[in-house]
């Protein structure tokens, strides 16, 4: 426990070091890479080109500094980055190590104002929070061994089908080498990909969400190019779109995440994606469509049919299934998009204009696309008057060892 003292030097400190947080970081991750470069195959090396890991990093330090007193309002925060360690892998044994190197990087840029008081107090400090996230992702890590085709670590998978979704998604259907069950899954959770990148002579992990139903043989991912080969963010995407197919084998961590959908609830779910964000909906709606009593509407946004994926098999769900309502926002559709109407609304998603078709008795609302996005109809939303809890989302970016 900390002692009152020691989180109020915290607190007292928060505001320089968020003043200095990214030079603290990146001094950090500096400091970090030279003493350990191993952990590059770890960390997302597009990110901390970008500065994305360094900024998102800063801003976790300082939340957790305003928060100390009351470290429980961070509990659903803390309980997502745990299940990004789990599906990365983490282990207790490199907790010390970001401990030593953030310690030292602070010393180093605040110099003689990183008092030995000071440091002693952060010190504890994040000690503490390291006991929270080792005990939450030893109980994951126990949690996905003991079920039937659950395992920790690696496991060897190989590509039994490579699909393409749209111009821009691609499809990978993957099963175990060893030929075993695969571990069970909450629709809407994702799974880690290892894979050796030659433009940077390291292994880079990557997170994909699931976009397919449980069904205890395989996984299926859906992957969207980003950038190029020697953009940054497309290292891995290009990689597997180009380069991994058929036959080939790829690494997988068993499924983590805390996005996912109550499966044996009743009550309706509206389904709001944006993008390549429709590929947790897609496994949240096959699940939810088998109960014929739940009511699901899927709201999806893209810029045109040629990058939107799976409209096909989403336009026939919503003909086979009464219960369900696909509504589908096109902001630059193509010619053959209007004179067909393969779409309901030109623009880009908004909720207030479709608000009679998503604003259900009991409804929880998901989220999944670009952050801008995703900010746009949490606030669309609670401005309809949905309470906070009933609205989910998932954001894939930076955090400690994550993306």
């Amino acid at each position: 426990m900390l002692t009152q003292k020691t989180k109020d030097i915290v607190k007292a400190t928060a505001p320089v070091l968020a003043e200095h947080g990214y030079a603290i970081i990146k001094c950090f991750y500096k400091r970090m890479f030279e003493a350990h470069p191993e952990l590059k195959n770890v960390f997302n090396m597009a990110h901390q080109e970008q500065g994305q890991q360094q900024q998102a990093l800063a801003r976790a330090v300082y939340a957790y500094a305003e928060n100390i007193e009351d470290p429980s309002s961070l509990m659903a925060v803390l309980r997502n980055i745990a299940n990004k360690h789990a599906s990365l892998g983490v282990r207790p044994e490199q907790y010390p190590i970001v401990g030593e190197h953030l310690l030292g990087a602070i010393k180093e840029v605040l110099g003689s104002a990183a008092t030995d008081e000071i440091i002693s107090a952060w010190a504890q400090a994040y000690g503490n929070l390291a006991d929270v996230l080792m005990g939450m992702e030893g109980e994951l890590y126990e949690g996905t061994a003991a079920q039937l085709g659950g395992w920790t670590g690696w496991r060897n998978f190989i590509v039994r089908e490579k699909r393409p979704e749209s111009s821009v998604i691609t499809s990978f259907i993957l099963e175990p080498v060893d030929g075993g069950p695969v571990a069970n899954f909450e629709p809407g959770q994702f799974i880690s990909i290892g894979v050796d990148v030659p433009a940077l002579g390291l292994q880079q992990i990557r997170q994909y969400s699931l976009s397919d139903m449980p069904n205890g043989r395989s996984y299926r991912i859906s992957v969207k190019r980003e950038g190029g080969d020697a953009h940054p963010a497309g290292y891995v995407s290009c990689l597997l779109h180009d380069h991994v197919n058929v036959g080939d084998e790829v690494k997988l961590a068993a499924p983590y995440g805390t996005f996912h959908i109550d499966v044996n609830a009743k009550t309706p779910i509206v389904l709001i994606s944006g993008g390549v964000g429709l590929t947790p909906m897609v496994s949240m709606l096959k699940k939810a469509i088998q109960d014929p009593q739940r009511q699901v509407v899927f709201v999806h946004g893209a810029r045109n049919s040629g990058v939107h994926a799976m409209r096909d098999r989403l336009r026939e769900a919503a003909k086979t299934n009464t219960n369900l309502n696909v509504i589908v926002f096109y902001d630059d559709p193509l010619p053959q998009d209007v004179a067909g109407r393969d779409f309901d609304h030109a623009g880009l998603v908004t909720v207030k204009a479709i608000k009679e078709a998503v604003l259900l008795p009991d409804a929880d609302y998901y989220i999944c696309g670009p952050i801008p996005f995703m900010r746009i109809q949490h606030d669309a939303l609670k401005e309809l008057g949905i309470r906070e809890a009933r609205i989910h989302y998932e954001v894939f970016g930076p955090d400690l060892f994550a993306e």
